[in-house]
């Protein structure tokens, strides 16, 4: 069967994802937080298990008009919902508006509820109320400039949950978003890595996943699992196809931390991810790391707002970075900063500056472009 398939992703991030999604050979297009494509039940499973700074799959149920709610009820109701869903599914509806007539979001959500369990009482001849005891498909009802989306997720929790994340410190980057900043970068994996503030390890550890081809998905399990319309071995397939195209490589990577509690955290991620042998971790102030490697890439999270209540230390730690950084010029840096003033106090404008979102928390990702060395 093919479907309208939907990513969604952090704001900032959608060409990311679309190009991800290009190079696995779809054709896309791209709105503001989402980015469409079609395929069929495989084409779910596998960019469910590959992608790696999106947040979540998801079917295109319909797509309407939504000015009043009778358009809401008529047409969630139009959808033959029993091609998706069994008599005793349990369908969670969620519901979102945004600049639309129908503001409402319990309404919202109570009149697709209504429509579907009429629909699905009609065609199944039940006149009691429907068990939803059975497998869970997860609704999203989105309205936007009154536009609806009718939606099933099928990624269950967000595509972040890697699952290898055993130990975390404060404040940790999300496993897509940490992701997303090595894929900005101009990093290969013959060229060594450095990550300064490595905290719970999650940007180095990524980094090595997408150097050795590891598809992020590959440990952990989705709500399509439970689909009746779902093959059941595709999955498995899908699993041992990622395995046979995983690289064997020797990576440089080197993962810093002064706080040697975190890196013993660190090695533990790393370790569940399967790439613990990939990576260099190392108790290291940012000011005592000296290197005679050229070309190589930095990715730095360092301690700012919420993870560091005294702005003067934050910028202690963006003028050292400067300092050192200055020192190794063939090496690109990219460093992610809440703080508006990060150029001056880095003592250099930025080659380019990304505005991104941290969950809520708006950042820019200052990018430094290394020159190229000496042959």
């Amino acid at each position: 069967m093919k479907f309208q398939l939907v990513a969604t992703m952090a704001a900032g991030l959608e060409a990311v994802t679309a190009r991800e999604l290009k190079d696995m050979g779809y054709q896309t297009r791209t709105e503001n937080g989402r980015v469409y494509f079609e395929g069929d039940e495989r084409d779910i499973v596998r960019t469910n298990v590959w992608l790696r700074t999106a947040d979540r799959v998801r079917i295109v149920l319909a797509e309407f008009k939504a000015l009043s709610f009778e358009d809401v009820f008529s047409n969630v109701k139009a959808i033959p919902w029993a091609d998706y869903m069994p008599l005793d599914a349990e369908f969670p509806v969620a519901g979102r508006a945004v600049r639309s007539k129908l503001h409402s979001e319990p309404d919202v959500q109570s009149v697709t509820k209504k429509a579907i369990v009429e629909s699905m009482s009609e065609t199944y001849h039940r006149h009691s109320r429907l068990p939803e005891s059975g497998p869970k498909y997860p609704l999203e009802i989105s309205i936007h400039n009154d536009n609806a989306l009718m939606l099933l997720d099928t990624t269950g929790d967000s595509l972040f949950k890697r699952g290898y994340r055993v130990a975390k410190g404060p404040a940790p980057l999300k496993e897509n978003f940490a992701a997303a900043l090595v894929m900005l970068t101009n990093w290969r994996d013959y060229k060594p890595f450095y990550d300064p503030t490595t905290g719970s390890g999650t940007i180095a550890i990524e980094a090595a996943l997408i150097g050795r081809n590891m598809a992020p998905g590959i440990r952990r399990s989705f709500a399509f699992e439970g689909f009746d319309f779902m093959p059941k071995n595709l999955l498995d397939d899908v699993r041992a196809e990622a395995r046979s195209q995983e690289k064997d490589v020797d990576l440089d990577i080197l993962a810093g931390d002064i706080n040697q509690d975190m890196i013993e955290i660190a090695k533990v991620n790393a370790q569940e991810a399967g790439v613990l042998h990939s990576i260099e971790f190392k108790q290291l102030a940012l000011q005592d790391f000296r290197t005679d490697k050229e070309n190589g890439v930095i990715v730095a999270n360092p301690p700012y707002g919420q993870r560091m209540d005294n702005i003067d230390d934050a910028r202690k730690i963006e003028a050292d970075m400067g300092k050192l950084y200055r020192t190794i010029p063939t090496w690109s840096k990219y460093i992610l900063s809440g703080d508006l003033e990060f150029e001056r106090y880095y003592g250099q404008r930025a080659t380019k500056r990304r505005k991104l979102y941290n969950g809520a928390l708006q950042t820019d990702l200052f990018q430094y472009w290394g020159r190229r060395p000496k042959k």
